[in-house]
Formats: C-alpha cells, sequence, structure tokens
C-alpha cells in the first residue's frame, strides 16, 4: 500500500477525528462518530482511499508499506 496522506494533513485528520469523536459521544451522534473513526484510521495508516481515486497525493515521498 502506498501512502497518499502527508505529514500535515495526517496530524489535521487526527484532531478532526478526536473531536468528531468527543461530538459524537456527548450528543449520541452515530454517523458523525463513524465518519470520525474513518477519518482517524486514515489518518494513522497515512492511507486514503478516496484520495486514489481522485489523483490526490499530499505525501512528499512515496512510502510502500
Amino acid at each position: 500500500m502506498i501512502k497518499n496522506v502527508g505529514t500535515t494533513d495526517r496530524i489535521i485528520r487526527i484532531i478532526v477525528a478526536v473531536i468528531g469523536i468527543v461530538f459524537a459521544a456527548l450528543y449520541n451522534n452515530l454517523i458523525v462518530g463513524i465518519v470520525s473513526i474513518i477519518i482517524l484510521l486514515t489518518g494513522l495508516i497515512g492511507f486514503c482511499g478516496l484520495y486514489t481515486i481522485l489523483g490526490i497525493n499530499t505525501c512528499k515521498t512515496n512510502i510502500k508499506k
């Protein structure tokens, strides 16, 4: 799998995901929780399937893992 999410993008995704998870927990919003978990996972592993489909790559170096 080729990483296509850069460092800054990963940090932003993780911060937004944590905020979303807290929001989902406080307001019992399942959909926001699920989306936030997906965003968190893409931030942690450094790969986004949607970026692949759209041809976007924010990672400066392509690291295969």
